[in-house]
């Protein structure tokens, strides 16, 4: 079993690049489209997450409690990326993860679309 644990380490080491996150996760996304395996996604999320800082790190830049946070991420009742493929599905569409250019990146409308968020849980 320490062979896991060196390879979740070294895996979240990896991640911490941005461009090696990316690619981590259109990879899972192009799994997730083939098998429709939600826990592969939601486990790939959490390992992406904490190389990047972890959830408390995220629920600051998205202006959110890190417990709605993390309720959020782990939601098994209602996967949304469930919901999301199936309704991309019927208009032709599949999900697709691409980098935004964060020096541009409208902070106020960011934080208006977590505000709407975080009124609805």
């Amino acid at each position: 079993m320490r062979k896991m644990g060196l390879w979740r380490e070294y895996l979240i080491e990896k991640l911490a690049d941005r461009e090696s996150a990316i690619n981590y996760l259109q990879a899972i996304l192009e799994d997730y489209q083939i098998f429709e395996d939600v826990s592969v996604v939601q486990r790939s999320l959490h390992t992406v997450i904490q190389a990047q800082g972890g959830v408390s790190k995220l629920a600051k830049q998205t202006n959110m409690k890190p417990e709605i946070l993390d309720k959020i991420i782990n939601d098994k009742d209602t996967p949304l990326i469930d919901v999301l493929t199936c309704v991309l599905r019927a208009l032709g569409y599949q999900l697709s993860i691409q980098p935004i250019d964060l020096e541009n990146l409208n902070r106020e409308t960011y934080a208006d679309v977590v505000e709407t968020q975080n009124t609805l849980t």
